[in-house]
């Protein structure tokens, strides 16, 4: 067999002279205009909190949530109402329109993300430079003929059913990173990639019977047996699922019959004009090593995330480790002649593949900054949102009152794409004024879930999201083109769902 060492094509991609979608950067900074405009005509107001106790599996745990009866706007000396209005620049400890970017980037929460998509992507960096994936995939190519489409339905399932168990997201990112050149070679596309891992991590997430890090926060939260509903979410999940191999395998087999039709076919010329160049065939030790490598790396991940509720420090430490390791085995078996000069620099490159949507993520957090960071205890503009929603909710007829929940979690899920951080902020609130609308708690949380998990395939806040995208080399402007139809088709059916469980009393 012959092995193919990719190398980068010296010619530039040629571009449309027509109308194009603004770069995602653009995009977000106009946001970050209308959220400073918001400043100026929401006054803020904060809740106090309190402590809600929970059990998951046999496990008391306790969580700070907000108290939905003490909202209170801010006010001055006066009595009269504040408004945290954003200027330009920063003024104290306040961020600017001018200045949200590296407020954004700076902050706490947004730096550790950061850092973890660079860690990573030099981590694969590395792994890619030693032509193991490469030749690996050729392989598994030569040897699965006929048999191509089964990757689709395979992927999509395992990765969904990883996002519904132990709430798999970020894991999804490098995934995709090993994913996207098979699936470009197989004839597909980017986003047929950024479907069957990220997409399906998100059904899985808002559809889960059991995500520790949302339905079961939730549950706890609005005073549901955690857990409960079992029988009914799991009928949901494998639904959903469905829907989602069937749009993908829809999508995959246009793709592949039309090659120009691909919502991704500019950015996906970075993996499709790569130089094959035919060499006497490798395969060896080292290569089976690296294999083995990046094997086991996943599977230590995914049982330390189960086990021991692993985050993005340990999963970030476990691939720079199989990095590290990856290039030691390339030096020393010599795969594609690596020197450790090199493994340093495929790091770097591979980190710097991460850059962009690294930028995005600190430009979205700094978005959420502006509007109030999400701390309850401040007086903010997201929390006058939170609480006037909640108002208008509790008015209506049950059924409009449980959609209604449904369309504002996942609005709400722009400003607070953290399943838990949007149960910790929202189920205080919305699970008492479901008693006051005739709605049960459980619908409530059924609203939350789907809410949150399904709008994270859209919204350019998801650092996960921009993440994938990152590493598929997809443009969000791109994305949101190909899945506004998906996100459509779901918020339809969810909706459905949603009504249809406060109809029948899902308790």
């Amino acid at each position: 067999m012959a092995e193919v060492i990719a190398q980068n094509p010296s010619q530039e991609v040629p571009r449309s002279t027509s109308w194009q979608m603004p770069d995602t950067l653009i995009l977000i900074f106009f946001v970050g205009v209308f959220a400073a405009l918001l400043t100026y005509l929401i006054p803020v107001g904060n809740f106090a909190s309190e402590q809600v106790a929970y059990v998951v599996d046999g496990v008391e745990k306790v969580r700070t949530v907000i108290d939905p009866d003490s909202f209170a706007y801010a006010t001055d000396d006066a009595g009269k109402e504040i408004y945290k209005s954003v200027g330009l620049f920063a003024t104290g400890s306040e961020p600017g329109l001018m200045n949200f970017a590296f407020a954004g980037l700076s902050s706490g929460s947004a730096v550790s993300v950061i850092m973890f998509m660079l860690v990573i992507g030099g981590a694969f960096g590395v792994v890619m430079r030693t032509g193991t994936i490469d030749n690996g995939i050729l392989r598994l190519i030569e040897k699965t003929k006929g048999s191509e489409a089964l990757f689709i339905p395979v992927l999509f399932f395992l990765f969904s059913l990883g996002g519904a168990v132990f709430g798999m997201g970020e894991e999804a990112v490098a995934f995709a990173i090993i994913i996207v050149p098979l699936m470009v070679r197989l004839g597909y596309d980017g986003i047929t990639t950024v479907m069957v891992t990220y997409v399906a991590t998100q059904i899985g997430f808002g559809t889960s019977w059991m995500n520790p890090f949302s339905v079961a926060i939730a549950q706890g939260i609005a005073g549901v047996p955690v857990l409960s509903g079992m029988t009914f979410r799991v009928v949901m999940w494998l639904g959903f699922t469905l829907i989602g191999i069937l749009f993908t395998m829809i999508y995959a087999a246009k793709i592949k019959k039309d090659p120009e039709s691909s919502y991704s076919r500019r950015s996906d010329a970075y993996f499709r004009n790569q130089v094959l160049n035919i060499v006497d065939s490798r395969w060896n030790m080292g290569d089976t090593l690296v294999l083995l490598t990046v094997a086991a790396t996943m599977v230590w991940v995914v049982w330390g995330v189960i086990v021991h509720a692993w985050y993005i420090g340990e999963i970030a430490s476990q691939f720079f480790t199989m990095g590290l390791v990856a290039g030691l085995i390339a030096v020393t078996f010599r795969l594609n002649d690596m020197t450790l000069n090199d493994v340093a620099s495929a790091f770097k490159e591979g980190a710097g593949v991460m850059l962009a949507p690294a930028l995005l993520v600190g430009f979205a957090k700094g978005v959420l900054l502006m509007l109030g960071g999400g701390n309850t205890g401040d007086a903010s503009v997201l929390n006058s949102i939170l609480n006037s929603a909640g108002g208008l909710i509790s008015g209506l007829p049950g059924a409009a009152s449980a959609w209604l929940m449904y369309v504002f979690q996942s609005g709400f899920n722009f400003f607070v794409t953290s399943g838990s951080g949007q149960a910790v902020l929202t189920m205080p609130l919305l699970a008492p004024l479901s008693d006051i609308a005739g709605v049960t708690r459980q619908v409530s949380v059924l609203a939350f879930q789907l809410g949150d998990g399904f709008t994270n395939l859209i919204v350019p806040t998801s650092a996960s999201l921009m993440a994938t995208l990152g590493v598929c080399r997809i443009d969000w402007g791109d994305w949101a083109k190909f899945v506004w139809r998906f996100m459509v088709l779901l918020f339809v059916l969810a909706s459905f769902v949603v009504v249809g469980a406060h109809l029948v009393g899902f308790a």
